[in-house]
């Protein structure tokens, strides 16, 4: 057998070059701690500093000639010493870098600390009224308190220096604290309600009062009619302790209303009456002895109290049971468990309807929500003039109620930017389209706002007929109703083309634009309430779908928003794509989980009171909220709708609704045909037609063509055809509206 050659070796070539020498121990140091440059610059920061620190700490006071660092002391005075500090702290941050650390430092605050420091070294010098040989000895702020201070002294003198530099003092701590321009005029803002409170406080009792005092239980008398104090907070003790509602809760009091707004005179007081602390003493131990009978461990650590309901705060226990090993185990108790005894929690507490939030948002506790034995109405005074309701600072703020702690709530519409109501008949419905229509009237002159209303049940929104807010009258007929969807896709249409013709965004980005072009008239905000949508779906369902879904999709920008009720909350009134584009949803009672489901995509509104009660689900919550609604009486509705009524300017014309065209259009469609208008727009561009023509081009039957023709005949529009043919030549052009013609030809 032959052996294998051996694979012959390949010389070197003299090109090549012989291989990098290995790196010596100096470069593989340098290497090895190039990543950590930052640390070890911070750490040779760090030991520069403290040993500069402590070896001016040794130098006399009276000065040292001779020494060179004794130029920082000269320079800087007593500031070396925080400057130092500072540099100390900014090397152990660089040298900690990589370590994680429970504090964030913002460059705003380093500037703000190098601003108190530039700013107290010149008010040093200023107030020891220290001289240059004193500043050379470091004495008054050093050299650079004299540099940054003898100049503006002889200029200005020391009292306008020292106001100076106090402001920069002021900024500099403004910025280490994060503490903004606007909370500084929140700030000066709450301040000054709250002397201007005391001074009606303390003013003569002729004089009306803007907070009043809770009665004593067992006063009486139209005179001591209570405004609604803002509730105790949330109770978070362990064990449960029940604190006492307290008189001295403080309600932020409305910045000056404009004289033409309406007064808040005009809306009327409540009384807010929690659960007592015996009630509530009583429930929890029944609460607590029902768990523990069905063997569950749990304790009520949470009370909040509000309006309608009670929620109880029960944060589950442990469970001792046996593992494998024999060994004793303690188990947490599921909320699953504690969930499922809601028909035993609702017969032990003899509730007429109970519901269990498992767990709270946020919260570690399951909330047992039990209903008060009276319900106390939330009205929309105390609400306007809450804290909640004047931050929001947009006139489309609106307050929908009180939440299960009585703290108000308050949304902004525009933020929605559209909402999607339900709820059966005698929940609470169109009590909250009311209170919403009044709270945005309420804050807003006519100019800023307009309103449009849409009611086929024809009894509930005719009440604001008359409003000067309001676009023509409330339209109660579906046909009409359509043709106003239609407008408002129109309108929306047309604010987008203003806003390319300015560069703007949105309504208040084209608002703030045309405010520097007179020839420009500034947009109001619009808002459209829709009171029965199921009426309005099971007639035009094609159309209403459409339109709503366009508006709901591109109108929040162009300053439209539309609320939209419905006592029917089904798949074939909410469908999947109104659902999709109403991101906000507010449900009161429905009859069935099915329908809480359809509403809010989660079960529990089946089990709400009714009379106000009801889920918020906010677009940018995590879970639908209960709130108590705001009650508006028929007498507080009245009075604003008149105000506004009797306070018109002189020049006042009511606004007449745009959409008659719009609507007597389609309307001449239906009554002959939905193609007309497209057979029109082939009349306007050609110059002759016929019946196959429009066939082919609509894609419908020969009759049908056939009929279109001769209504085309009838309006105009063609000639008679030509013996021996069917060609038509055209009567129209392009520049030409026949349909428009021929409606102010029917008006006339």
């Amino acid at each position: 057998m032959a052996r294998p050659k051996a694979a012959p070796t390949r010389a070197p070539r003299k090109s090549e070059s012989p291989p990098p020498p290995p790196p010596t121990w100096d470069e593989r140091l340098i290497k090895s701690l190039t990543p950590y440059r930052m640390e070890l610059a911070g750490g040779a920061a760090f030991m520069a500093a403290a040993l500069l620190f402590l070896a001016l700490l040794t130098l006399p006071d009276e000065g040292c000639p001779g020494v060179s660092i004794c130029v920082f002391r000269e320079l800087f005075g007593w500031g070396i010493y925080p400057l130092l500090l500072t540099v100390m702290a900014a090397g152990i941050h660089l040298t900690l870098r990589k370590v994680g650390r429970p504090y964030h430092i913002r460059a705003s605050q380093v500037i703000g600390f190098e601003l108190i420091l530039l700013t107290l070294l010149p008010l040093t010098f200023i107030f020891t009224q220290a001289t240059l040989p004193t500043a050379y000895l470091g004495q008054g702020g050093g050299l650079l308190g004299w540099a940054l201070s003898a100049p503006l002294l002889d200029f200005f003198g020391p009292v306008l220096t020292g106001i100076f530099y106090l402001c920069l003092l002021i900024w500099g701590v403004c910025l280490i604290a994060q503490v903004s321009w606007n909370d500084v005029l929140q700030a000066l803002n709450n301040l000054s309600n709250r002397l201007w409170r005391l001074s009606q406080e303390l003013s003569p009792p002729t004089q009306p009062t803007a907070v009043r005092s809770r009665p004593q239980p067992g006063s009486t008398g139209a005179s001591s009619t209570p405004r609604e104090g803002v509730p105790p907070p949330q109770i978070n003790l362990r064990p449960v302790i029940i604190e006492e509602d307290s008189s001295q809760m403080e309600t932020a009091v409305a910045p000056h209303r404009s004289k033409r707004l309406p007064p808040i005179t005009l809306l009327e007081e409540s009384h807010f009456a929690p659960l007592s602390n015996d009630e509530i003493e009583e429930k929890t131990r029944i609460i607590e002895e029902t768990l523990a009978h069905f063997g569950l461990t749990g304790k009520v650590i949470q009370v909040q109290r509000g309006p309608a309901i009670t929620q109880f705060g029960v944060e589950p226990g442990y469970l001792e049971k046996p593992g494998p090993d024999g060994e004793t185990k303690q188990h947490k108790v599921r909320i699953g468990q504690i969930a499922a005894l809601q028909k035993d929690l609702a017969l032990a507490l003899a509730a007429q309807r109970l519901r269990i939030q498992a767990p709270v948002p946020g919260q570690g506790v399951v909330g047992i929500e039990v209903p008060n034995s009276e319900i106390s109405l939330v009205r929309l005074r105390p609400l306007v003039e809450s804290e909640p309701f004047l931050a929001l600072k947009t006139p489309l703020a609106v307050a929908m109620g009180r939440d299960v702690s009585g703290h108000p709530i308050a949304v902004d519409l525009a933020k929605m930017p559209h909402l999607l109501v339900a709820g059966t008949t005698g929940s609470g419905k169109s009590v909250c389209m009311n209170a919403l229509i009044a709270c945005l009237v309420f804050n807003n002159p006519p100019e800023d706002l307009h309103l449009i209303m849409i009611d086929p049940k024809k009894v509930e929104l005719i009440r604001f007929n008359g409003l000067p807010h309001l676009i023509g009258k409330v339209e109660v007929e579906a046909d009409r109703a359509v043709g106003v969807l239609r407008w408002l896709t129109a309108e929306m249409d047309r604010r987008y083309e203003l806003f390319a013709q300015v560069n703007a965004r949105n309504l208040s980005g084209y608002n703030r634009k045309a405010g520097r072009q007179p020839e420009r008239p500034k947009l109001p905000h619009i808002a459209v309430f829709i009171d029965e949508l199921a009426d309005l779906m099971h007639t035009y369902p094609g159309d209403v779908e459409r339109t709503l879904c366009r508006l709901a999709q591109m109108a929040r920008a162009t300053g439209i928003h539309l609320v939209v009720a419905t006592q029917r909350p089904s798949t074939d009134v909410i469908t999947g794509l109104i659902k999709a584009n109403f991101p906000a949803r507010l449900s009161f009672a429905v009859a069935s989980s099915i329908d809480s489901r359809v509403i809010l995509d989660a079960v529990g509104a089946e089990q709400l009171l009714g009379k106000g009660d009801m889920l918020f689900l906010a677009p940018d919550a995590a879970g639908p909220a209960r709130i108590q609604g705001v009650f508006m009486s028929d007498n507080e509705v009245e009075a604003i709708v008149n105000f506004w009524r009797q306070n018109l300017p002189a020049d006042y014309k009511p606004m007449s609704p745009p959409w008659e065209s719009l609507i007597a259009k389609y309307a001449l469609l239906d009554e002959t045909d939905s193609l007309l208008e497209q057979a029109i727009e082939l009349a306007q561009k050609y110059d002759t037609l016929s019946s196959s023509f429009l066939q082919r081009r609509l894609r419908i039957g020969y009759p049908r063509a056939a009929r279109i023709m001769e209504h085309l005949y009838e309006m105009g529009l063609v000639e008679d055809p030509q013996e021996g043919g069917k060609t038509r030549k055209t009567t129209v052009s392009e520049e030409d509206d026949p349909l428009q013609d021929i409606i102010s030809n029917q008006g006339n």
